[in-house]
């Protein structure tokens, strides 16, 4: 059997952050399959069945004044995807106690050591937001107790809760790409704990944490902020990221509603994540 033929297309994208993660979603949507990110903005591939000529018409940033974006394109007759990132994905240590790897980077000395195989799932811990979470579940004791990550992308959130002793942990993402990428990853890193659904907030209905992680985005953090304050146990902490410094305002007002108190946050290139926790 021939191996398949894809196009690739080169954006060059500024600013870089949010406008790749924005670009990324809505080429998935139209039909990419998988992403390179790299220091300009990133590489998508789509198999050429799969291509039409008016496939970037639909790509609303593509036209949107707040971004610059340039793009080029060619046919490539086989991507070897491991090889690919082999060459953008690099090793990250956080805190000096945890690190998150490719499987082909070597095992490191550091207390929880975490691999990961991204492929087009959200979470490497590359990205600012994945970054913090990590630091901030990296400082909660979640030792014994419920833990949610919703939207795992890669599942590495819930990952390290277990690690740090978490009990009973479910990850949640709408996208199947993500389930099936968090499955991938719970069995590589021999976690036992954590149960994957494929599915949105609607699977919440009389689930009860502790800890619930939400790394999302501000839109769909403002609609579900009720449900997950819903499942928090008493004494629960919300850890909630995806977001800018400008929408704390308006994540804290939502979270005031539902008698979430916010304790603290953390801030990286104009990314937050915020700790909140029950009255």
């Amino acid at each position: 059997m021939s191996a398949p033929i894809y196009l690739g297309y080169t954006f060059d994208i500024s600013p870089r952050e949010p406008g790749t993660e924005i670009l990324i979603a809505e080429l998935g949507y139209a039909g990419f399959e998988s992403f390179v990110e790299n220091e300009a903005g990133v590489i998508a591939y789509i198999q050429k069945p799969e291509w039409n000529a008016d496939i970037l018409n639909d790509i609303y940033i593509l036209t949107n004044d707040e971004f610059t974006i340039s793009y080029t394109s060619e046919e490539i007759e086989q991507v070897n995807w491991n090889k690919e990132w082999e060459k953008n994905f690099h090793a990250i240590e956080v805190d000096g106690k945890c690190t998150v790897r490719a499987p082909f980077h070597e095992k490191t000395d550091t207390e929880f050591d975490i691999i990961i195989e991204p492929k087009m799932s959200f979470g490497t811990g590359h990205h600012e937001t994945t970054h913090m979470m990590i630091e901030h579940i990296l400082k909660l004791d979640v030792t014994g107790k419920s833990v949610l990550d919703m939207g795992c992308g890669t599942g590495i959130l819930a990952i390290l809760a277990e690690m740090r002793g978490a009990k009973t942990l479910d990850a949640i993402d709408i996208d199947n790409w993500c389930y099936l990428n968090t499955i991938e990853n719970i069995e590589r890193n021999n976690c036992h704990n954590i149960k994957a659904y494929e599915g949105g907030a609607s699977l919440l209905e009389g689930k009860k944490y502790d800890v619930v992680i939400a790394n999302i985005n501000r839109n769909i953090l403002l609609k579900d902020i009720a449900t997950y304050a819903s499942c928090l146990n008493e004494n629960g902490t919300l850890l909630l990221s995806g977001f800018y410094v400008e929408d704390i305002s308006l994540i804290s007002e939502e979270c005031g509603k539902q008698q979430l108190k916010f304790v603290e946050n953390l801030e990286r290139n104009n990314w937050v994540a915020v700790k909140y926790v029950n009255l």
